[in-house]
């Protein structure tokens, strides 16, 4: 026991070691969190005899999940694989496989992503004669998301939003969509959580049974919770009342996905009797961090109240600049980065910004400065278009009543399959009430010319079917490329773009080698398919590569950096403008900066440019209106000092600079941490990884160098100087 507990602050302490009942534990940013909760999940095992499969413990993000359950393993070894560590969505999905039944699905149901759902929607459209420029599919979506995450069906629809024409015809897009998913046998995001909830609401028996099973339920970033997820943890812990939530209200930005931030203020409400434990101490950032971070949020006035502090003592200011434009204020970012690469890894750095649309500056001058980075809110891997055809296939396989993806799958490659043939094979479909591949195997010879070449599609899926039963995993998506005919479609192109997607289709297969693995027994294809579905954005971040980060401050929640900059710190920016019209509008975007501004652990930069081009329009902005709530002892003001040296003194208009109007040798050396590069074809050199080699090409780009080196032992590779660290031999 004293292992366990040792370590522990007072408050971890006494959050780690309560009893039963409900505990609402306000855990502020580096807090120890995710501690608290591994430990007081040891400590109902180990000491209070808790049986280790009477325990969920329920959190947002597969990332998250997976560091839980690595923490809990290596507590209590192997009990811990024995209880449920899930997001919300894969504990809902375990659920529904087995009592889909009892709704009317099949347990082998997919479930669709945002593609997959503006699909449907259009075939709902089409169908309805509902023209989609006049009612936009992605209004649509958001509004039936927002409905089921208030547990509202499509014949409750109209009471709840109103009986307008506009509403009206939502609805019937609503109903359609919802007898479409059904007889598809899937299921989107936001029907994951609503449709447990009534499965538990109409079947008390099930209910009883997963009361009986979880006694104690540990739910992670309660703040982030809507209405349905917190209906559900009410439902499995009305009669136990075994909840305990962690969660901090300060860092409630999710309003826009549905989240509810009363769920957490009005925790003591719905039980009166929950001890209230604050973790305020802080082990990530330094004091002047989080000086800033209290007085920000200090101004909300819907909020708990807690105030951070630390003993790492106050470490450096937060660094402010103000440039003149967005490419001003890109260079002063760059010239940094480059100026700390002495001090600092390049993954140990951040750029976080507002909205997504302020990233194309950044990349601009970060790749001409030649600094590596990566931009965390691109395309995913899941989302390009031949991992997405492959799993079509895979979902087929798994769900051959799976409409979308047959549509997808059966031209791909290209088999001569038309729109006219698919048309007829729907047709035929509805008119005997069967799925579109049924009617493709049953009445292929209905369809036309195309009803050979669809047979064969069939074919193809059945002879699949049969073998993913027996063959592991990673061989078997193999197999799935190759036998659908993709693989040899991509190699007789022989063109970049056709590689670069079979090197995708390889990684691929690699993933479902890892994924069996990792799972060993629970390895099936139908687990893979979901593990797929169910992963987000944040979950393919990897801190070991090293690169310099980019992101919007949502996808950086729950992480954090060595050195943080935090760009476009404008009014009508951050503060977005639109924040200032809606109800607690402003309070949301303060709860993003106090995030924003904790994810740092030593050194913090906010930037803002006095005019900036938005929309192909220059705007002149003020700063930032939570700049100002910081402390002025708690800034170090670099734009008076910026100014005196020649990269800040060059003249930007707001047209994009071509690279030759700007002249970075005055401040290369400061940059670069006081190193001069003077290498010329034929020097020898040594790299620390790669040995020694003869430098074959030497170019001078900004203020760097980019060389071509011939290593003796691996070849040639291409370098820029700063990043490299050659020594000259």
């Amino acid at each position: 026991m004293s292992e366990l507990l040792e370590g522990l602050n007072k408050e971890q302490l006494e959050a780690v070691t309560m009893g039963d009942g409900p505990l609402l534990v306000l855990a502020g940013a580096g807090s120890g969190k995710t501690r608290v909760l591994t430990h007081r999940i040891a400590y109902l095992i180990k000491e209070r005899g808790v049986a280790p499969w009477n325990i969920l413990a329920i959190t947002f993000t597969n990332k998250a999940a997976s560091e839980m359950k690595e923490r809990l393993k290596n507590i209590c070894g192997a009990d811990s694989e024995s209880m449920w560590v899930k997001t919300f969505h894969s504990a809902c999905v375990a659920i529904l496989r087995k009592n889909a039944d009892l709704l009317g699905f099949k347990s082998g149901f997919n479930i669709y992503d945002d593609s997959d759902q503006k699909t449907l929607i259009k075939e709902c459209m089409k169908g309805l004669n509902i023209d989609d420029e006049k009612f936009p599919v992605k209004s649509c979506l958001a509004l039936i998301s927002d409905a089921k995450n208030k547990m509202i069906l499509p014949e409750d629809f109209l009471s709840e939003y109103g009986d307008d024409y506009l509403k009206s015809m939502y609805q019937k897009v609503y109903a359609c969509y919802q007898e479409k998913l059904k007889s598809n046998n899937a299921m989107d995001f936001d029907d994951l959580i609503m449709l447990t909830v009534k499965l538990f609401k109409e079947n008390p028996n099930v209910l009883d049974y997963y009361r009986d099973k979880f006694k104690y339920v540990l739910v992670d970033e309660y703040q982030d919770t809507n209405n349905t997820q917190y209906q559900l943890v009410s439902l499995l812990c009305s009669e136990h009342r075994n909840i305990c939530v962690v969660g901090d209200d300060d860092q409630s930005i999710y309003k826009f996905r549905g989240a509810d931030i009363r769920n957490i203020l009005n925790f003591e409400k719905e039980f009166p009797d929950a001890k209230v434990i604050r973790l305020e101490q802080n082990y990530r950032s330094t004091q002047y961090i989080l000086d800033s971070a209290n007085s920000v949020i200090s101004n909300n006035m819907g909020r708990k109240g807690k105030n951070l502090w630390t003993d790492l003592g106050y470490g450096e200011k937060i660094k402010l600049y103000t440039a003149d434009n967005e490419y001003a204020e890109a260079d002063f970012i760059a010239a940094k980065i480059v100026g700390l690469k002495k001090d600092y890894k390049l993954s140990d750095m951040v750029v976080l910004f507002r909205t997504n649309n302020q990233s194309r500056v950044l990349e601009e001058r970060f790749r001409y400065m030649g600094i590596p980075h990566k931009l965390l809110s691109g395309l995913r891997f899941y989302d390009r278009k031949e991992i997405k055809d492959i799993l079509a296939y895979l979902r087929v396989i798994v769900n051959p009543e799976d409409d979308i993806s047959v549509m997808r799958s059966i031209n791909e490659p290209k088999r001569g399959i038309g729109k006219t043939s698919m048309e007829r094979a729907r047709e035929i479909a509805d008119k005997h009430g069967i799925s579109l591949y049924d009617s493709i195997v049953n009445y292929y010879d209905e369809i036309g010319k195309s009803g050979e070449k669809m047979k064969e599609y069939a074919a193809i899926i059945e002879e699949l079917r049969q073998e993913a039963e027996t063959m592991p995993l990673g061989e078997f998506v193999e197999k799935v490329i190759k036998k659908s005919g993709y693989y040899t479609s991509l190699t007789l192109q022989d063109d970049f773009e056709s590689k670069s997607r079979l090197e995708n289709l390889g990684e691929l297969v690699s993933g479902a080698k890892g994924f069996e693995e990792s799972e060993a027994e629970n390895a099936s294809l139908r687990n893979y398919v979901d593990s797929i579905s169910l992963v987000s954005d944040i979950d393919n971040y990897d801190e070991d590569t090293d690169t310099v980060t980019l992101m919007t401050i949502h996808m950086a929640k729950g992480l954090e950096f060595p050195v943080v900059f935090i760009s476009g710190c404008e009014d009508g920016i951050f503060p977005s403008e639109r924040a200032k019209y809606e109800e607690d509008g402003l309070e949301e975007e303060r709860r993003l900066a106090y995030v924003a501004i904790t994810r740092a652990r030593r050194q913090l930069f906010m930037t803002n440019a006095s005019s900036r081009r938005v929309f192909g329009k220059t705007e002149r902005h003020l700063k930032s209106g939570f700049v100002t709530e910081i402390p002025a002892s708690c800034i170090e003001d670099l734009t008076i000092k910026q100014n005196n040296n020649v990269m800040a003194k060059v003249s930007f208009t707001n047209t994009k600079p071509k690279p030759q109007e700007i002249n970075f040798a005055a401040f290369a050396k400061q940059a670069a941490g006081g190193q001069v590069f003077n290498y010329k074809v034929g020097d020898r050199v040594k790299h620390k990884k790669f040995g020694e080699g003869t430098v074959i090409e030497a170019q001078s780009v900004g203020n760097d160098v980019r060389l071509k080196v011939n290593f003796d032992a691996v070849g040639e590779k291409n370098l820029m100087a700063v990043y490299a660290n050659l020594e000259i031999i």
